[in-house]
């Protein structure tokens, strides 16, 4: 009975592992976010046209790939990617169609296969969501899901309701590419307007620190950014989810780490390659 229990929760690890490949896809577990507290910049919040809105990128673009082993504690659980790939044109607009991937491994799949597959469609020169895309085939349960954004009128149809959303919302992917290109600085945060599986939050997101990381990748100097939320499902406050972004303009995420009620997962680049700048 005891190494039946223990299996149980190794493939319900799996899933939860699985479901944060993609950095800030928090969906999976239902994450509260925290209250902004007075005084926290907010960005991304400016209610002009999305047309006249331009960041400036020099992070990312189309080409971009990112490898990751999955662990539950040593246990390697499967693989993932997340790929900038292509420009397309969307509401008349340059997007970059982000894709991310999340596969358990052969051992893991001889009993519990995880196939994922997650879509952002994010303009490529205000940097926010236009639609959201999500497939998941994991064991026996499988959800579709997917959802556009109306960032002229502020709006999004989920389940056939219309829901008043924030300029410039960003989706469970593309908060990630937003974040890598903010001006990050150790003891600062902010906060930034998020729609996930028809909810509407306010993540706050915080850097912490300045450390040296090594992975099969390489060795990096990285900040240390932690998106702050309340005690929901399989996270605690202060337990918290960890992600190591490279100390440079590229913000490339190197690891993730997240402690949950048994064990810790832990998400490690093994492999990347970098993209085009493109100018728009």
């Amino acid at each position: 009975m005891l190494n039946k229990q223990l299996v149980k929760n190794a493939l319900l690890l799996l899933v939860i592992a699985i479901g944060l490949v993609p950095v800030f896809y928090f969906s999976i577990v239902e994450l509260g976010i925290a209250e902004a507290a007075a005084g926290t910049e907010y960005i991304g919040s400016s209610s002009i046209d999305p047309a006249d809105r331009y960041l400036e990128n020099l992070a990312f673009g189309v080409g971009e790939k990112f490898t990751f082993d999955v662990k539950y504690g040593f246990i390697t659980a499967g693989t993932a990617e997340m790929e900038v790939m292509r420009l397309v044109e969307y509401e008349n607009r340059p997007c970059y169609q982000i894709v991310t991937r999340a596969n358990s491994n052969s051992f893991f799949s001889s009993f519990y296969k995880v196939e994922d597959r997650v879509e952002s469609i994010m303009d490529a020169t205000g940097l926010f969501s236009w639609r959201f895309e999500k497939n998941l085939r994991e064991g026996n349960y499988s959800s579709d899901r997917q959802y556009a954004f109306d960032q002229r009128n502020h709006k999004v149809v989920y389940k056939g309701d219309t829901i008043s959303i924030e300029p410039f919302v960003q989706d469970a992917i593309s908060m990630l590419y937003f974040v890598r290109v903010q001006p990050l600085e150790v003891g600062k945060a902010f906060f930034l307007h998020n729609f996930i599986d028809g909810k509407k939050y306010n993540l706050e997101v915080k850097v912490l620190k300045k450390e040296t990381v090594t992975v099969d990748a390489g060795t990096f100097e990285c900040l240390v950014v932690e998106p702050i939320t309340q005690s929901v499902g399989v996270f605690k406050h202060e337990g918290r989810l960890k992600v190591w972004l490279t100390d440079d303009r590229l913000r490339m995420p190197v690891l993730m780490k997240s402690k949950v009620i048994v064990g810790s997962i832990t998400v490690e680049l093994t492999d990347y390659t970098l993209g085009n700048l493109d100018e728009f």
